[in-house]
């Protein structure tokens, strides 16, 4: 339908002019999320989002485990504490299926005794809670970047 003026009089009718297109940018990675705490999976989530990482998020380590043998991810992304059972009995456990994948741990676990338990347990990485936003995201793209790096190599 047109208006009295010949124009499309519905966004639906007229047609997008290429530069008008949005682009989708490629994924920066697929990242499994493991956090207890409802607020900071979810304010975590967004940020990670809107800088266009695809997340799959867990509140437990039982869901983790169910995500991690059923999809494929680039990095995984725990909590310490949590209820259910350790981040790092959680960490031990991918490694029992899945050797590559980074681990980044980001906890409120701030003591250097659960820091070196986490790299034991086959961590690539330790952030402490609260960490600024930028930093977080610096340390995803780093882990991502050397896993694909190394997976190249090696194909």
């Amino acid at each position: 339908m047109t208006s009295v003026y010949g124009k499309a009089s519905s966004l639906a009718e007229r047609r997008m002019q290429p530069s008008e297109l949005l682009t989708v940018k490629e994924s920066a990675g697929r990242i499994l999320y493991v956090e207890d705490d409802e607020d900071t999976r979810e304010l975590v989530t967004c940020v990670m989002t809107m800088n266009n990482y695809r997340i799959a998020a867990a509140e437990n380590c039982h869901d983790a485990l169910m995500l991690a043998r059923s999809k494929e991810f680039d990095l995984y992304l725990i909590d310490n504490w949590m209820a259910e059972c350790s981040g790092i009995d959680l960490c031990e456990k991918l490694r029992e299926f899945d050797p590559l994948t980074p681990i980044l741990f980001y906890s409120g676990a701030a003591y250097e005794y659960d820091k070196q338990q986490a790299f034991a347990a086959g961590a690539q990485g330790y952030l402490v809670k609260p960490v600024d936003n930028d930093e977080l995201l610096k340390q995803l793209s780093r882990l991502i970047s050397a896993a694909r790096r190394t997976q190249s190599v090696t194909e």
